[in-house]
């Protein structure tokens, strides 16, 4: 965040639009064990259309007949986003696409020396001739390209340089920078894009994969150094550890850049429960951004704080989510939180009382390793606050 008069890097790249490219019906739909149906994925992509997601990666046409249907279903909903399909470097895969009537596609080739070697026979040059071929091919049938460098974080750099250079004269728009295998940092993630930015005007895409709990991070150095999109998953899901979230690279340019991504903030709860319910997959409590307790207090200190001005313990703001507040009560609490229940449930009480209350609370939560219910702490105050009625009797 920059100081007043002071244009930061940060300030001068994030002028620029960043669009997020969703694709957790592709990259999403590989973690293990997940599989969306055909509304499943139209659905998705109409959560996805509502919280102003531009881009979406559709899915993968050279799967088969039901992907392709699936792909098409979603182009034919008439959403206000651009469907992506993903192929591997073949011309059959651009047919594919073209069969499932997406108007884009991301044609991926290996990147790095490793993968050139298991994938490709010929090396770099025939990698480079493969990025010719079907880039040139699939623009000939009308279609915007992506470039996907698979592994590109492993990859020499300077090939990088020739592979993007490379796409670009064949009609390419874009060139994905992808941390297959996760192994970069947020510095080493900012030098790669802006070692690759200093040599071209393409379009330059981030994808990051999570397994060092990263792939937010990195994002975001990647696009203060100079990429113009953004790979992204909603709650993450992906391969092994995901990829970024969705939820996390939005709220994360808006919060600490002031950057609007156009992405509807207040509809990345539902978005969430969408993916989630099609994925079978629970929301973490402590999820950032869209799990249920990320605005939820208990810690009485911090109760305390929050009941006489939120900015003591809040820096993200819950209305801009969409949400609000929640105060649990439970082992540590305080006397403030105890108070301020007792006054929302109308039950008075003396000071004395609220002691008591506020010990058999901590003990109750205790014996059943939880929070203590609004209902329960009624009961426990009729109790106290009788016993104080008998003793002045």
């Amino acid at each position: 965040m920059a100081f007043a008069g002071v244009t930061t890097l940060s300030d001068k790249v994030l002028s620029r639009p960043i669009v997020l490219n969703d694709t957790t019906l592709r990259d999403g739909e590989q973690a293990p064990g997940v599989a969306f149906t055909t509304g499943e994925k139209v659905s998705i992509a109409r959560a996805l259309a509502r919280a102003g997601v531009v881009e979406i990666e559709a899915g993968t046409p050279a799967m088969g007949y039901e992907e392709v249907t699936a792909i098409r279903a979603i182009v034919e909903a008439g959403l206000p986003v651009t469907a992506i399909a993903w192929c591997r470097m073949r011309p059959a895969d651009v047919d594919a696409a073209i069969a499932a009537g997406v108007s884009m596609v991301n044609v991926s080739i290996p990147s790095s020396d490793v993968q050139i070697a298991a994938k490709l026979s010929g090396g770099r040059a025939a990698a480079l001739e493969q990025v010719r071929r079907v880039v040139g091919y699939a623009r000939d049938k009308g279609l915007d390209v992506a470039v996907g460098g698979e592994d590109s974080s492993r990859a020499d750099v300077d090939f990088l340089v020739e592979l993007i250079a490379t796409a670009k004269a064949a009609g390419a728009r874009r060139f994905r920078i992808a941390d297959t295998l996760s192994v970069l940092d947020p510095d080493a993630s900012f030098a790669l894009m802006k070692a690759l930015r200093a040599t071209t005007d393409l379009e330059l895409e981030f994808h990051g994969h999570d397994d060092l709990g990263l792939a937010t991070a990195n994002t975001l150095a990647a696009i203060k150094a100079g990429a113009t999109h953004a790979s992204v998953t909603v709650i993450g899901l992906g391969e092994r550890a995901g990829n970024a979230p969705l939820e996390e690279v939005a709220v994360a340019l808006k919060q600490l850049y002031g950057h609007d991504t156009g992405v509807v903030l207040s509809e990345l709860e539902h978005v969430a429960a969408v993916v989630a319910a099609a994925a079978a997959r629970a929301i973490p409590l402590n999820k950032a951004i869209v799990g249920e307790h990320v605005f939820t207090h208990e810690s009485g200190i911090h109760v305390d704080g929050l009941l006489k001005d939120q900015r003591t313990y809040q820096a993200l703001d819950p209305g801009l989510l969409g949400r609000a507040n929640r105060i649990v009560i439970g082992k540590h609490s305080g006397l403030a939180a105890i108070t301020s229940l007792l006054s929302e449930l109308q039950l008075a009480v003396s000071a004395e009382e609220a002691r008591t209350i506020l010990a058999r609370v901590r003990k109750h939560a205790v014996e059943h390793k939880g929070a203590v219910a609004r209902e329960t702490v009624t009961a426990i105050w009729r109790e106290v606050h009788e016993r104080s009625l008998l003793n002045c009797a």
